[in-house]
């Protein structure tokens, strides 16, 4: 169960937001630089606040078509209502792997949305990090720099000042940030490969992502094959792109879609009743980021790490294993980035 949040009658004591705009954001809209910043704010709002005098850049109103230099400091003054609950901090409890002065290494439970949307406004991992790490509160996102999906667990690196925030970004956007999933997909395909299609917005449900052969974003996706077993492969996935949902549609793509994946995984299959019963107590996607490497944003020493796979996954592998925990163990070995360079290109 969630902590309670603010009453009403409590939103008028609502703290400040404050952001400073990025020198890459120059020349934009005020309106467009801070939506940027916030995109758990609607853009519909922003507007209203900048015309009522909410949004104070460098101490002055501007209008929201009015253009920016980059390195202005924001203050929001939030008004009550539902989005204003998305910079609350909560008590909910969060997994530390690590922290320093500059980052923060958590191992994010499946169930807990990371940031604050429509329909979501408070119970996210921003909230939590607010409530444990109140400097964040002048950090945009609260220094998250990528996402796990809701039902996804795993490691996620947090930023705890400015420069570590933009330097994340920057090695993230280079493709020098690891990151190495393990999951349970439907049927059995081949020992390794590379997925290579773009990913954007279902044409035909706008709530749904889809590889496209027009349009979306590049995404590369590397797999190869841990187990087999009888109907489902164990597989470890390695991302070259962060795109949204991009592991679980570009495994439906090629026709072995996760396990448990009620939004890209309709398949109806007899299975054993045991296995039956391990897939209804996952209850989510069979998908955990197991392992994270980047270079420490100051000081530049490559930080590693890997944490075990979360139980759920672990009790149906159990069940597909015949109950057999030796082998687990073995696959549970540190995940070698090195071995990833023997990958073949297959576009299927």
């Amino acid at each position: 169960m969630l902590p309670d949040i603010a009453l009403d009658s409590d939103l008028e004591n609502i703290e400040p937001i404050y952001l400073t705009i990025p020198n890459e954001s120059a020349g934009l809209r005020i309106d467009a630089a801070i939506a940027l910043l916030t995109p758990e704010l609607s853009r519909t709002r922003l507007t209203t606040w900048l015309k009522e005098g909410r949004i104070l850049v460098n101490n002055k109103i501007l209008r929201p078509k009015d253009k920016i230099y980059g390195g202005e400091e924001i203050i929001i003054n939030p008004v009550p209502g539902e989005e204003s609950f998305a910079h609350m901090p909560q008590d909910i409890d969060i997994s530390v792997v690590f922290e320093d002065e500059h980052v923060i290494v958590i191992n994010k439970p499946a169930g807990l949305i990371v940031h604050p949307g429509a329909g979501n406004w408070n119970g996210t991992l921003l909230n939590a990090l607010l409530f444990h790490y109140p400097e964040l509160k002048n950090i945009p996102r609260a220094g998250i720099v990528h996402r796990l999906d809701k039902d996804t667990s795993g490691l996620m690196v947090v930023a705890r000042t400015l420069i570590a925030q933009t330097k994340l970004v920057q090695d993230l956007e280079a493709r020098k940030v690891t990151r190495i999933y393990r999951a349970i997909v439907e049927g059995q395909p081949h020992k390794e490969g590379i997925i290579k299609k773009n990913v954007g917005r279902d044409p035909h449900n706008r709530i749904k992502m889809a590889t496209l052969n027009l349009g979306g974003k590049e995404a590369i996706t590397k797999f190869r094959v841990l187990q087999y077993f009888d109907k489902f492969s164990y597989i470890e996935c390695k991302l070259e792109t962060g795109r949204t949902h991009q592991i679980r549609v570009h495994l439906k793509s090629i026709g072995h879609p996760l396990v448990g994946d009620a939004t890209y995984n309709t398949r109806k299959v007899n299975y054993k009743e045991n296995i039956l019963d391990a897939i209804e107590s996952l209850d989510r996607q069979a998908l955990h980021a197991i392992k994270l490497s980047f270079s420490h944003p100051v000081t530049s020493d490559i930080m590693s790490f890997q944490i075990p796979l979360a139980q759920d996954i672990k009790y149906l592998l159990l069940q597909l294993n015949e109950n057999k925990q030796t082998l687990l163990d073995e696959l549970d070995e540190d995940c070698d980035e090195s071995n990833w360079e023997v990958f073949y290109v297959k576009d299927e």
